[in-house]
C-alpha cells in the first residue's frame, strides 16, 4: 500500500485524554489511533514527554500537528485550561504550572523535540480543519471536557475567541453552564437542552453561515435535542480532532 506524503502526526490532547495517529496526505490513517489518559500535574515538558508516549509505536511520520485547549497564537500558549490545574478539570490552579505554561513557544519545543516541522495550534480549529466547506463563515463547536470553538472565514482562520468563557448566566459561564461536570451532575436530558440553550444565545452573536457541533460529547446530545437543531447545524463525528491536523496546514497558509 502507498501511503502519501507528508505522513503527518496528528495529536488531539484534551482535558481527560490524549490521542493521535498518523495520517497521509489525503488524510488516511494506515494505523490504529492511540490514546493515553492526559497525565496530571501537566507541565509543558511533561506533555512533550506524554506526545512521545502516545505516538510511539504509530508509522513514521515528516510532521507533527497538536491541537490543545486554551488560547493558542502562532504556536505559543496565551493562556490554557486543565493544564494550569495541579489535579486537571475543576481542581486547584497551580500558580508555578500556569507561569510554565503563560507565554511558552510549544510549537518550537514540540518541533525540537520531535525533530520535524511541527504546527500548535487551538484544538477547536484542528477539529474545524477536518469539516468545514471552507466557504462563508463557519462556527466549530466542540463539546468535551468544556466548550471548545473557532471560527473560519471562507475556510482561513480567524482570531480565536475563547467563547467558553463568556459569561451565560448570572453564575456561570458557557464553560461552567455546559462543561462535562455539569454533563454528568444533570443527566444528559437536562444537558442537552443547555446545549440548545447555548447554541441559540451564540446566533445573533455570530450570525453564521453554518454551524459545525463537534467533541467527545456531541454524541450525548439526545435525539430530541438533536430534531429540533436547525437546518445550518450539522454534528460531525470526533475522529475530526485528528483528521484535521492534515488540513490544518493548508488552512494556516503552510506547505
Amino acid at each position: 500500500m502507498v501511503h502519501l506524503s507528508p505522513a503527518t502526526l496528528c495529536v488531539d490532547c484534551g482535558g481527560g485524554g490524549i490521542k493521535a495517529s498518523v495520517l497521509d496526505s489525503d488524510g488516511t490513517s494506515h494505523a490504529k489511533p492511540r490514546r493515553i489518559p492526559t497525565p496530571y500535574p501537566l507541565a509543558p515538558r511533561r506533555l512533550l514527554e506524554a506526545v512521545r508516549e502516545v505516538s510511539a509505536g504509530l508509522p513514521p511520520y515528516d510532521r507533527v500537528t497538536l491541537g490543545m485547549p486554551g488560547m493558542i497564537r502562532h504556536g505559543v500558549v496565551i493562556w490554557t485550561p486543565h493544564y494550569i490545574n495541579r489535579s486537571g478539570p475543576r481542581t486547584r490552579v497551580d500558580p508555578d504550572l500556569m507561569a510554565e505554561w503563560t507565554g511558552f513557544d510549544m510549537e518550537a519545543a514540540l518541533a525540537n523535540n520531535l525533530e520535524v516541522p511541527a504546527l500548535v495550534l487551538n484544538d477547536a480549529e484542528m477539529h474545524g480543519a477536518g469539516v468545514i466547506a471552507g466557504t462563508g463563515l463557519e462556527l466549530v463547536l466542540t463539546f468535551g471536557t468544556g466548550l471548545g470553538s473557532a471560527m473560519f472565514d471562507g475556510g482561513v482562520p480567524a482570531p480565536h475567541l475563547e467563547l467558553s468563557h463568556a459569561p451565560f448566566t448570572r453564575y456561570d459561564t458557557i464553560d461552567e453552564y455546559i462543561g462535562e461536570h455539569e454533563r454528568r451532575a444533570l443527566g444528559d436530558p437536562i444537558w442537552s437542552r443547555r446545549v440548545r440553550k447555548v447554541i441559540a444565545a451564540l446566533r445573533p452573536v455570530v450570525r453564521w453561515d453554518r454551524l459545525y457541533v463537534g467533541g467527545g460529547n456531541s454524541r450525548m446530545i439526545t435525539p430530541a435535542t438533536l430534531a429540533r437543531f436547525e437546518d445550518d447545524i450539522v454534528v460531525v463525528s470526533n475522529t475530526a480532532g485528528i483528521s484535521g491536523g492534515v488540513r490544518a496546514w493548508a488552512l494556516a497558509g503552510k506547505p
